[in-house]
């Protein structure tokens, strides 16, 4: 194994893995640290179900992840982080961060969320979705980690122990040499980037760097630097009943949501149905694969219509009920023979995997910018998209499922 990453939620994971997929490298995304050794692979990425986690059981997790990474031979780890940098000042990614530096003796650490091609871009130290800043995204309303300063150097130095430095886009675009040159021998340095260009620069920069942070675009640059060549995943079709889970709450999905609903059916599901119990997995499930068109089932609402349910129910109690029930919901599918499953949504992507008791994904071809098609290994092919809240076109949920039934 060359690269190994930590990942800090289930759909960061599968981003990064299609990433270094699409660069030619052999890749699985494993779900939580595994018990047995990884074979025959060039990366190997560990997703974790770490974002929201509290620090210290978020830095035991992803220590144990490095630890069994360093054990395949990885030469280089990742701690994948979303590209909306999720963390409030009492957020984790500085605690993790400084605490895999530690173990590598990684001195400076570059730091870089940017995702062009999703339209996160980072400059002067601030983190930008398409052209405003991070604060003004709809960031500020996430129900979990609301963001509100895109300045990464004061978020990153209020959860980290470490110095916090930047390294301007004037020297990136200078190349790799600069870009190396400009680092400190240590702490944590935000580095800009723009273009994709950029962040291939910051590749070549990385070499032999023992940590890097970053989203799916830290990647971009380095299987190159062992020596690999792009390559396009192969797929196999997995053709039979589909359904799509949507817990997202975020603008781009709410959109994908009505755009769905509009020729297929559809269940929302309220805090208060997750809560009392009104509704249960297996009626669901009866439900959906009954339908002739693939359905949707849902839970992505309004940032107000949340804010009401968490203080109603509090913010922990309504997100676990929500999350308990998409992932009894998943087993109950497959194990009534759905065969593609689209799930939105970081915290609902891991339920949905949780519930599925998954172990390992295999990597298939992209169905959007940062979403792989996944298989689900097995006697019987299931598939599965597992989406960021914000990624994917407008009919994202409908391409998908078709996507899944088509070669590669």
């Amino acid at each position: 194994m060359k690269i190994g990453v930590i990942a800090d939620d289930f759909t960061g994971a599968s981003d990064i893995a299609l990433t270094l997929a699409e660069a030619g490298m052999r890749v699985s995304q494993f779900i939580g640290v595994p018990t047995t050794p990884a074979r025959n692979l060039d990366a190997g990425v560990v997703a974790l179900k770490s974002r929201t986690a509290p620090a210290g059981a978020a830095v035991a997790e992803s220590l144990a992840a490095c630890d069994w990474l360093l054990a395949q031979g990885a030469e280089q780890i990742i701690f994948k982080v979303c590209s909306t940098f999720d963390s409030t000042a009492e957020g984790n990614i500085g605690p993790v961060l400084d605490a895999l530096s530690r173990r590598l003796e990684a001195g400076s650490v570059i730091v870089c969320p940017a995702f062009p091609e999703n339209g996160r871009s980072v400059y002067q130290g601030h983190l930008f979705v398409q052209d405003v800043p991070l604060n003004e995204s709809g960031m500020q309303d996430h129900p979990l980690t609301p963001m509100r300063d895109a300045d990464l150097r004061r978020v990153l130095a209020a959860q980290s122990q470490e110095p916090v430095g930047h390294v301007a886009a004037l020297t990136v675009m200078k190349g790799a040499d600069a870009i190396r040159a400009a680092l400190p021998s240590v702490g944590h340095v935000i580095v800009d980037a723009i273009r994709d260009a950029d962040l291939m620069e910051i590749g070549k920069a990385a070499k032999g760097q023992p940590l890097l942070c970053g989203g799916s675009g830290i990647a971009l640059g380095l299987p190159a630097n062992f020596g690999l060549a792009p390559a396009k995943p192969g797929w196999e079709p997995v053709r039979g009943p589909g359904v799509v889970l949507s817990g997202s709450c975020s603008r781009a999905t709410r959109g994908q949501v009505e755009i769905y609903k509009s020729h297929a059916p559809s269940r929302e599901i309220s805090a208060a149905d997750a809560v009392h119990g009104t509704v249960s997995a297996a009626e669901l499930a009866e439900w959906a694969l009954a339908q002739q068109v693939a359905p949707l089932i849902h839970s992505s609402a309004d940032p107000s219509v949340v804010k009401e349910a968490q203080e109603t129910f509090g913010k922990g109690r309504a997100a676990e009920a929500i999350e308990t029930l998409f992932s009894s919901l998943t087993a109950e599918l497959a194990a009534r023979g759905a065969a593609r499953i689209v799930v939105a949504g970081g915290e609902t992507s891991g339920a949905a995997v949780n519930g599925l008791k998954a172990q390992e994904l295999q990597i298939g071809p992209r169905l959007a910018a940062g979403v792989p098609a996944l298989r689900l290994p097995g006697p019987r092919p299931l598939a599965l998209a597992l989406k960021s809240g914000n990624f994917g076109g407008p009919d994202f949920f409908g391409e998908a499922l078709a996507r899944m039934e088509a070669s590669a």
